[in-house]
């Protein structure tokens, strides 16, 4: 397989197939640009509803998106503008992954070059944007046999897509019959640390749950907004899950007596939509920073590298701050109370993901998001809990 390279370069893929929705899966809007479709995570009444450029940036990073095709292709090739993420004095981040998957499994991965950066001071929160130019990402080697790829664009870089090339006619990637499981969460479901975005924990327990992912996973921005609710509403999806908690403490958004009837809240409009889907409520990983300590959350750069900790007084909690201890225990009162009338709704302690135990042996780098071998451990007990024998997706499954 070779490396990509710049989309100057001569090519053997003669064949220049049209980029549409039909090959393109886990976007909720394709927003057609100067350049070509840019995936979004949110749809446009959503993204018209807020000015958050956390949250624009989080949900136009395609974690779980990724290009379904069927061909029998040797050399695949996707010109892509990236826009990369940077912090002002840390060490640049390592390039986001582009991961090829032939016929479900793992068979390559590169990075693409150019693109614009979005440079960001942390302290401040001023950013400004400076332009590059479309790269391409080339995979080539492949059988002649026909296969169904799957190429995941990197979660962690906003991908506009420009144009698809090969050496064989392409086909959208048939339906495959599996359950679409749509999932919210934070920075951790968004893949914040994980190595690629087929690695990311949701993406990893879809894959051993055989279920066709929607990841609505964003960084810092799992905040029970009403209009993420609204877009889980109006998705098509067979299994539910919702991962909140971390970022309300993290923000110091809420105090309890918001909380409370927030949470209520997104969970009736979910059920508009879905009103009888298996909804999981997943409560927050261990986090020590935040186990006992309420928010906000700040950047520490003391060592030259980015760590977390929480500057709440742990005192304040009896004003109803916010801790995940706090917010553990509320979301259980609150499953339990809604599941007498609703079947289908069920609850996670996210310490069953990961918990203290894990944290002494995979401890977070960060202090608040996992590494690659954490997310697998998360994914592979998610696979299990939710989807094993016994768990709430099965029977839906079945």
């Amino acid at each position: 397989m070779n490396p990509p390279h710049n989309a100057t370069a001569a090519t053997a893929a003669a064949i220049s197939t049209p980029l549409t929705p039909e090959l393109i899966r886990g976007a909720l809007d394709l927003e057609r640009t100067a350049h070509g479709l840019l995936p979004h995570r949110l749809p446009a009444r959503a993204r018209a509803q807020y000015s958050d450029g956390q949250l624009a940036m989080a949900e136009a990073q395609p974690s779980g998106v990724r290009l379904a095709i069927r061909t029998s292709a040797t050399t695949v090739e996707l010109d892509t503008l990236r826009t990369k993420m940077a912090y002002q004095g840390v060490p640049p981040r390592p390039d986001g992954l582009y991961d090829l998957i032939v016929d479900g499994r793992l068979a390559g991965q590169a990075s693409v070059t150019g693109g614009n950066v979005h440079l960001v001071d942390l302290t401040t929160g001023a950013a400004e944007t400076r332009p590059g130019p479309i790269g391409t990402v080339r995979f080539s080697g492949l059988s002649a046999e026909p296969k169904d790829i799957e190429i995941w664009l990197p979660y962690n870089e906003v991908t506009e897509l420009v144009a698809l090339r090969t050496d064989a006619p392409v086909e959208p990637l048939p339906d495959r019959g599996r359950k679409v499981w749509l999932h919210h969460g934070s920075s951790i479901s968004h893949g914040s640390n994980a190595l690629s975005s087929s690695t990311t924990w949701p993406a990893l327990a879809a894959a051993l749950g055989d279920a066709e992912l929607v990841n609505m996973g964003f960084g810092g921005g799992a905040l029970l907004d009403p209009f993420t609710a609204r877009a889980m509403r109006d998705t098509p999806a067979d299994l539910i899950s919702v991962k909140m908690g971390i970022n309300i403490v993290n923000a110091d958004l809420m105090r309890l007596r918001a909380f409370t009837p927030a949470v209520h809240g997104f969970l009736d409009t979910i059920r508009e939509g879905h009103p009888t889907a298996p909804l999981l409520v997943v409560s927050p990983v261990h986090c020590p920073i935040h186990e006992d300590t309420p928010g906000p959350c700040a950047p520490d750069f003391s060592d030259g590298t980015v760590r977390f900790r929480a500057t709440g007084d742990p005192a304040e909690r009896a004003a109803g701050k916010l801790t995940l201890h706090v917010i553990r225990a509320e979301l259980a009162r609150i499953v339990a109370q809604r599941a007498a009338d609703d079947p289908h709704l069920h609850y996670l302690d996210g310490t069953e993901l990961y918990g203290e135990a894990d944290f002494a042996e995979l401890p977070l780098p960060d202090q608040l998001h996992p590494d690659a071998a954490a997310h697998r451990r998360i994914g592979e007990r998610f696979a299990g809990l939710a989807f094993g024998a016994t768990g709430p997706f099965t029977a839906r499954r079945a």
